[in-house]
């Protein structure tokens, strides 16, 4: 037997005892609905957080040369060095 024939044959052995199993055990149960007077559970209300009493300044990245940068971020975090608007398809990091 090839290759091919042996996967065939392995799968239809596998339908054959999946459809004699299901056969064995027979249509599955009806599910019985919910009640429907039944109240939802009550959940609490969360309070509103308080921002934070003093926020992290932003860092800021080290100003090129030539002026403004790029400002794209890598998921590392780290930020392209080159000129804003630069022409190259690729981003340069630090």
């Amino acid at each position: 037997m090839s290759k091919m024939d042996d996967l065939r044959a392995m799968r239809e052995a596998k339908y054959a005892a999946t459809t004699r199993r299901a056969a064995v055990a027979g249509p599955p149960a009806p599910v019985a609905p919910a009640a429907p007077d039944a109240p939802a559970p009550a959940t609490a209300a969360r309070p509103a957080r308080k921002p934070a009493k003093n926020p992290a300044p932003p860092a800021e990245p080290a100003p090129a040369a030539g002026g403004a940068l790029c400002g794209h971020r890598a998921i590392s975090g780290r930020t392209c060095t080159r000129e804003h608007g630069h022409a190259a398809k690729s981003h340069r990091y630090a």
